[in-house]
């Protein structure tokens, strides 16, 4: 008798520690742990005229199926990311190479990329009959003026970019042959200019290194002309993310790899924060990012918004 007591005790005891065990790991969970906080920066995704060159080719397809007669092409990727570019082209956009020009005849409609192009190619389009819907930023529009401007006035036209960026391309293609691109102060340092010289810059380049270029540039020869053609969405971008700095465990970079400005943006996220990640969208975030208490969000000027929101909801959700 002594020894069935003593165990049914024992087996009481137990269920009330592991019913304690229970009720304490449910109430943590309701009530202590507390949930991943996300904080987006202020100032995120689709710029301007990344909106705009979306927008004018999403209607040109809305117009192609209704009247169903023209083909419509962008001029190279639209923007740089492969989220929108999947879109647009499952809506029935075909991406025109600069070396397959041929393809855009009478039948075709050409929205020109946010970017911009030479001139040489909107005449070729032109002179095949295409039809062209001018889709570059109106700031790329701004620097491509400039340059054919100042190169008619003799002026060697330095831009301030990334050699093969779709934008540096066709400024320097304004400037014909009165063109130089410079990546770099190294880059700079190493050049010769002339006593006419003008500095603009690709409108997502670094602002820190346009400023070194800048001032290398000015030593050499103190009348040079500086435009800084920076965007101001490139800065109001920077300048948001740094207000991320110690207030967050870790911070997510959303966009496009091939985006320039978007991984200028992972540079500075990195400088800020000791655990970032460049993704293009949810599928991509790092299992660790879950368990942390704060996160905050960053997005390129091509990141459309649903991409944001589906990254911050599988962040609230839990993997």
């Amino acid at each position: 008798m002594l020894w069935a007591e003593f165990l049914f005790r024992l087996i009481r005891s137990y269920f009330k520690a592991v019913t304690f065990l229970v009720a304490a790991f449910f109430f943590y969970k309701l009530f202590l742990e507390l949930p991943l906080k996300v904080v987006r920066a202020k100032v995120l995704g689709f710029c301007m005229g990344v909106r705009r060159a979306v927008e004018t080719a999403s209607a040109a397809l809305e117009n192609s199926e209704k009247n169903g007669q023209k083909k419509v092409f962008t001029l190279g990727p639209l923007i740089h990311n492969p989220l929108v570019m999947d879109s647009l082209e499952k809506k029935g956009a075909r991406i025109l190479e600069p070396s397959s020009l041929e393809k855009a005849k009478s039948d075709s409609v050409v929205v020109i990329r946010a970017h911009g192009t030479m001139p040489q190619v909107v005449s070729a389009l032109e002179n095949q009959g295409a039809e062209i819907l001018d889709a570059t930023c109106p700031r790329v529009h701004l620097s491509q003026k400039r340059a054919a401007e100042w190169a008619k006035k003799g002026f060697l036209v330095v831009i301030a970019g990334d050699k093969n960026h779709g934008e540096v391309v066709s400024i320097s293609g304004y400037a014909e042959n009165h063109a130089l691109v410079v990546e770099s102060a190294a880059e700079a340092l190493k050049i010769e200019i002339p006593e006419k010289t003008v500095l603009i810059a690709q409108t997502t380049f670094s602002p820190v290194e346009f400023e070194k270029i800048a001032s290398v540039l000015k030593k050499k020869n103190s009348s040079v002309q500086i435009f800084n053609s920076i965007c101001s969405a490139t800065m109001e971008r920077q300048n948001a993310l740094k207000e991320l700095e110690g207030k967050v465990d870790a911070i997510l970079v959303i966009g496009g790899k091939n985006s320039a400005n978007t991984r200028r943006l992972f540079e500075t996220a990195s400088l800020i924060c000791g655990k970032t990640a460049l993704i293009e969208d949810a599928s991509e975030i790092p299992d660790e990012i879950y368990s942390l208490k704060t996160v905050g969000l960053t997005a390129g000027a091509s990141t459309p918004d649903f991409v944001i929101d589906e990254v911050e909801r599988a962040l609230l959700c839990g993997k």
